[in-house]
């Protein structure tokens, strides 16, 4: 078991092929970058408690399983909260006993909110099943506009006029894949910060930590791993943009946002498809969308793939306490996400809230005199 800064160039390298070889392998949801080297490493600068444990066979690795733990053993994996992708990389016909497994790392129990498919012994222990949405662009971007026109046409039409229709009421629009300026970062993350509040959501851009770590991912560039800001601009003026990780074969999408002075244009929408032609232009076989049922998800998607969440937990006094304070706010949060009628009435409050807090509305009461 190492601290970050210990795993050694041999190890990383180790690490980096196994993901690389993870679709001629048959698991090529290993490939995700999120569950990459470099985004474990990237936690590790801005939290305390990574670790990562190296399973060895022969002398060489098998397996890395990266988490992080309290002082008191209970263990979580990477990035919780904002990783959308969480496993155990491994080599083919590699298995493992969850529970020797978290005993070997000193954890009485191990959460997880995005596990990957194909983790059997630790998908025995999860609670619940949910879709993440992927865009196929392995074929060619082409071959994934022409699915869409036949899957949904009506919104395909739509969405490639409003494109036309923005160029010609603000300009030409132009399309950055990969986006240097900093500045373009910083005017994302004050969108979604304006998104998270206006909508009643916690804003994740207010934690030092996601902020710190947005910003590190951003500078991270190699072969197999790079931070990548795609952003749309209407003459000079940006108007969307979106930060997400990418591996080899895989496109992660994590942060999009848009101008909402533009939002009759659909830039969301416009930006997706920019990016899945640059995508494949790139090589990349899909873009993830990441878990979450959102109508532009639906309506971009071709296929889904399948995350977990639940823990893994030992017979002990830490695991059953740390559950049972976690259970019942997750089953919760599922139920009202899964059950429209309960959904729609919490959404609504919530951006009512949102707008309270954000102080574009006021409400004053009389008073007497």
């Amino acid at each position: 078991m190492y601290r970050p800064g210990e795993l050694t160039s041999a190890d990383r390298a180790a690490w980096t092929a196994l993901q690389s070889k993870a679709h001629p392998h048959g698991t090529p949801e290993l490939a995700n970058p999120f569950l990459s080297p470099e985004f474990t490493l990237a936690v590790g600068r801005c939290r305390r408690g990574v670790r990562i444990a190296v399973v060895r066979e022969g002398g060489e690795p098998a397996a890395f399983f990266p988490f992080q733990r309290t002082t008191t053993g209970v263990g979580r994996a990477v990035g919780l909260g904002v990783s959308d992708c969480q496993g155990l990389v491994h080599r083919p016909g590699f298995t493992w006993d969850a529970r020797e497994l978290l005993r070997a790392c000193g954890l009485s129990v191990w959460e997880f909110d995005h596990l990957v498919e194909g983790q059997a012994p630790f998908e025995a222990e999860a609670s619940g099943t949910f879709p993440s949405p992927v865009m196929d662009v392995d074929q060619g971007y082409e071959a994934y506009l022409a699915q869409l026109r036949e899957r949904s046409p009506k919104f395909t039409r739509t969405t490639l006029a409003k494109e036309r229709k923005l160029g010609r009421d603000h300009g030409e629009v132009r399309y950055v894949h990969d986006e240097r300026d900093p500045e373009a970062l910083r005017t994302l993350m004050a969108w979604k910060s304006a998104q998270y509040r206006r909508t009643g959501r916690s804003d994740r851009f207010a934690q030092d930590w996601i902020t710190q770590l947005v910003h590190q991912l951003f500078h991270s560039r190699s072969e197999s791993f790079t931070g990548i800001l795609s952003v749309l601009y209407a003459g000079d003026k940006p108007i969307a943009a979106h930060f997400g990780l990418r591996s080899e074969r895989v496109l992660a999408c994590w942060f999009p946002a848009y101008d909402p002075a533009f939002s009759k244009y659909s830039p969301g929408l416009v930006l997706h498809l920019r990016m899945a032609e640059a995508a494949a232009a790139d090589g990349i076989a899909y873009l993830d969308l990441g878990r979450g049922q959102k109508e532009y998800k639906d309506s971009l998607k071709t296929r889904e793939l399948a995350v977990s969440e639940g823990w893994v937990t030992r017979r002990h006094p830490v695991a059953l306490g740390h559950r049972a304070r976690r259970a019942p706010v997750r089953a919760l949060r599922n139920a009202v996400l899964a059950r429209p009628e309960l959904f729609e009435p919490a959404d609504k409050i919530l951006k009512r809230m949102g707008k309270i807090r954000s102080g574009s509305q006021v409400t004053t009461k009389p008073t007497k005199t």
